[in-house]
């Protein structure tokens, strides 16, 4: 899924939903327009990460820090022949907020509408959206930081 046509004009992050049978990927430039997103099989994941790099200006990657993020940190770095800045950011709860954020970008139509949010089921993976808060997360914490210094 593309967010975006264009190209950013200023360097990217890159978050990462890191699973065992799938993984989320999203690129996002520091203003925080949301460039592009997709779900894909964790077998494939480090050649669209590579792939990722050849179309957007990506100078660092955010990766959740649970289940698999040791494992897959040690992979990229192996794996990547130019290396990239691997940063953890805190994952818990991300799945709860990708579900209610998959509801706001896209809309429920027909009866759906009608289901409360919380019993409504995303048609399709969400860990894309996952990678979305990961990015998310990282940048309020530079923002925070950048804040309670001045």
């Amino acid at each position: 899924m593309t967010a975006r046509k264009f190209l950013p004009t200023q360097p990217a992050i890159l978050g990462f939903d890191p699973g065992r049978d799938k993984c989320g990927l999203a690129v996002m430039g520091l203003d925080r327009q949301l460039y592009h997103h997709q779900v894909v099989l964790a077998a494939e994941a480090i050649a669209a990460i590579i792939s990722l790099r050849q179309k957007f200006p990506i100078s660092l990657l955010v990766m959740g820090d649970q289940t698999t993020a040791k494992r897959w940190k040690q992979e990229l770095q192996n794996q990547l022949a130019d290396p990239l800045n691997i940063v953890l950011v805190d994952e818990r709860y991300t799945s709860l907020e990708a579900r209610d954020r998959y509801w706001q970008m896209f809309p429920p139509k027909g009866l759906a509408k009608l289901l409360p949010q919380g019993l409504r089921q995303p048609p399709r993976p969400i860990d894309d959206i996952v990678a979305i808060l990961l990015i998310e997360r990282y940048l309020n914490r530079l923002t925070e930081s950048v804040v309670n210094n001045e």
